[in-house]
């Protein structure tokens, strides 16, 4: 009960059920009050709480309004993960395992999956040095390769060992005094990482286990944006689907709660033009997310759509993510060895991906290269989004391929890329200054926007097979 933090009186009664942790938007005033209350606190101890400032530092946190005995009003804070290093910190509640348990045999485990690290990676220096020799290394090659494959497994088992024996530390209540651990909620799969961690499962089973009545929720982002733009200081977000999607119902029976968000209408599924034990490449339709977003109302997504079939994909595994608005072509690796070669051959220009567009407006010049330095690239306004000090180097080469009266039809090469990149290189005044058309951020909105992957070629990780796939622009 000391964890309770009271709220005054105030005029409005409190809704008569909890809001669907998944619906998005801003919560009620309950909510919203509390959570300001708690941003206070965090405000108050700003000089503890640096960390959450430097780039890349924010982290959600959340607030539950709860009804004591006697009608007593207050409210609980929680944080996702770790806050400052630390599972317990003092006015939050607690995490939903038993911290002195796992420190038993945690750091052990770590250590082990540390040392199998740093033996691959070894394995692959020598692996490179060797293709580089040639022909005359070949059997050395061969024994590395069988060495590093070996590693590989014994790496894998060891971390599913470890993660087994994390999640059946975990004991989730629900509303109707029952419990679960958070391997039998997922099972037969395994939870995903950071499942059972966000900031509402500890909300609720702090209430449950204390005899508290949830009455409203609210979770926010607090401090530096994520690096990929994501999330804004202050703001509100509705539950991550993809962890707590599984927690959260189960959490919630025998407890009142509102609708949640309507599924989504049904669309095309990604259409698979390369299948080996290896790798995947897909055509990715308009509409659809690569990923399924940690705060996204639903599930569904690129990968969620290939796992009946491909249960060993991972959103680790992608190679490229595009935004739900584009379309077009994904690679997407199936295992550790194949990812790491498909990323170096990226990153080094010995792969590449063709995007095509069309931009509103006619474009100065028929080609050049955009090297911006860019942050909170999904939120930001377009201004905000170059910043030379804290940014991360994004680069492409660009090409006009037709000119219009009113568009210019645009090929794009990124070298290094960030979510919404190319957007903001093409509606940015150090960029072309001219969105691709139908971009709503940027521009003005269309059927939908004029952006996508036509083309991708790379060498083979396994078969050394130099392979190209292509993908007709549908605009």
């Amino acid at each position: 009960m000391t964890l309770i933090e009271r709220l005054p009186p105030r005029d409005g009664a409190l809704p008569v059920r909890l809001a669907s942790p998944f619906q998005p938007g801003p919560p009620g005033p309950w909510g919203r009050r509390a959570a300001e209350a708690l941003q206070r606190r965090l405000l108050h101890g700003a000089t503890r709480w640096e960390a959450l400032w430097r780039p890349g530092g924010g982290k959600m946190f959340g607030v539950l309004v709860v009804e004591a005995p006697g009608e007593r009003l207050g409210f609980l804070s929680a944080f996702s993960g770790m806050l400052g290093g630390a599972w317990n910190v003092e006015g939050f509640v607690p995490p939903l395992f038993d911290p002195v348990a796992r420190d038993a045999y945690w750091p052990a485990g770590e250590a082990e999956l540390a040392a199998l690290e740093a033996r691959h990676a070894a394995l692959l220096r020598d692996a490179d040095a060797l293709r580089a020799q040639g022909t005359p290394a070949a059997p050395a090659l061969r024994e590395v390769d069988t060495l590093r494959a070996e590693v590989e497994h014994l790496r894998a088992e060891r971390s599913r060992a470890l993660w087994r024996q994390v999640t059946q530390g975990y004991v989730i209540p629900n509303a109707r005094g029952e419990t679960q651990t958070l391997a039998a909620l997922f099972a037969p799969r395994p939870p995903p990482g950071g499942a059972g961690d966000c900031a509402a499962p500890k909300l609720l089973a702090y209430a449950f286990r204390q005899g508290l009545t949830p009455r409203v929720l609210a979770e926010f982002w607090w401090g530096a944006p994520p690096l990929d733009g994501r999330r804004e200081s202050g703001a509100y977000y509705p539950a991550c689907d993809n962890k707590c999607g599984t927690v959260l119902p189960y959490m919630l029976q025998g407890l009142a709660v509102g609708p949640g968000p309507p599924p989504p209408s049904p669309m095309d599924g990604p259409r698979i033009l390369h299948e080996d034990p290896w790798l995947l490449v897909v055509d990715k339709p308009v509409g659809l997310p690569t990923l399924p977003g940690r705060h996204a109302p639903s599930r569904d997504s690129v990968l969620v759509r290939l796992q009946p079939r491909f249960p060993d994909l991972s959103s680790a595994g992608f190679i490229q993510d595009l935004e739900p608005e584009s379309s077009g072509l994904v690679a997407i690796a199936r295992d550790a060895a194949t990812r790491a070669a498909l990323q170096r051959q990226f990153s080094r220009g010995e792969a590449r991906q063709r995007h095509v567009s069309w931009v509103d407006g006619r474009v100065a010049g028929d080609s050049g290269v955009i090297d911006l330095p860019l942050r909170g690239t999904t939120h930001a306004p377009l201004e905000d989004c170059v910043d030379a000090r804290h940014g991360r180097r994004t680069l492409s080469a660009w090409k006009v391929l037709v000119r219009e009266d009113s568009r210019t039809r645009v090929e794009w090469v990124p070298a290094l890329q960030l979510p919404q990149s190319l957007r903001i290189h093409a509606a940015h005044r150090l960029g072309l200054g001219l969105p691709i058309a139908g971009d709503a951020r940027f521009g003005r909105p269309d059927a939908r926007l004029m952006l996508h992957a036509e083309a991708m070629d790379f060498v083979h990780p396994r078969t050394g097979q130099r392979l190209e796939f292509t993908s007709a622009a549908p605009f």
